[in-house]
């Protein structure tokens, strides 16, 4: 049993928490609960931590998947510390971290009707979490994010993934605009959110292969960004809001591409 918070293995547990760098060095990122743990693959899991007073409850619900793992217990105090949530659950685990390639990403582009969402520079890890989570559920193929987008392995956005994140194919890249090429040479139709829209987006038919395409929080696309895309589209707004939160926006665009193919 782990009782020392000065052990090695809670001193990484804390790391790989707090640091991107360490975290991107290990290959490694920490998914805490027990749903997050339970939809783990299990060959990614390198290691598992459970609290003492959580012991018994954690092998009775996950016995089989954790006997073929590594898993140490720890006492409850350092469970506290090296947990990153309020009310912790008593299981986390370190998971391989996932890394696809744009062949991957874009492999059956030309070959069915596909969906993406597209991310420029999105800095909130909740927001980023739940257009992952958004993105599973309407049936979108991937998501695209610039490289100055948030860390997908942060544990703030872990956990807002609700286990998406273990299915749900994304890439980072440098050149953003390259990629709307390349998916637009394969029949992608790209769809830029912008405030000036002159068309909303009920006006549009998302029923071929699709991408839409969102902005940072406080400045939305660059204009260099928008100009790539196919078509500028709009979601009306009542009141004084001037835009939407960038997980609801995703999720209104998302979702009306769900509507459409499902007429279909």
């Amino acid at each position: 049993m782990i009782a020392s918070l000065h052990n090695k293995s809670v001193k990484e547990v804390a790391a790989l928490l707090a640091k991107k760098k360490e975290r991107d060095r290990q290959l490694l990122f920490v998914a805490e609960g027990g749903k997050m743990f339970g939809e783990a693959p299990t060959e990614r899991i390198s290691r598992v931590f459970i609290a003492q007073s959580a012991e018994k409850e954690m092998y009775a619900r996950y016995g089989d998947k954790l006997s073929g793992l590594s898993c140490d217990i720890v006492t409850d105090e350092v469970f506290a510390r090296m947990s990153d949530t309020v009310t912790p659950q008593g299981i986390l685990c370190l998971v391989r971290q996932r890394h696809y390639n744009i062949e991957e990403i874009l492999r059956d582009n030309n070959k069915k009707r596909t969906l993406f969402i597209m991310l420029e520079d999105i800095q909130d890890p909740g927001n980023l979490g739940t257009i992952f989570r958004t993105a599973e559920a309407a049936g979108a193929d991937g998501v695209i994010m610039s490289s100055r987008t948030a860390d997908i392995y942060n544990p703030k956005t872990i956990r807002s993934t609700m286990g998406a994140v273990y299915r749900m194919p994304f890439l980072y890249t440098e050149d953003l605009s390259s990629v709307i090429k390349m998916m637009q040479e394969k029949g992608t139709k790209v769809y830029a959110a912008n405030l000036g829209a002159e068309n909303f987006y009920d006006a549009f038919d998302y029923q071929k292969s699709t991408a839409f395409l969102i902005g940072n929080e406080a400045n939305g696309l660059r204009d260099e960004t928008a100009d790539c895309a196919d078509a500028l589209l709009g979601i009306p707004m009542e009141g004084k809001v001037e835009s939407l939160n960038a997980a609801v926006a995703s999720s209104i665009l998302l979702y009306e591409a769900y509507r459409q193919r499902r007429k279909s």
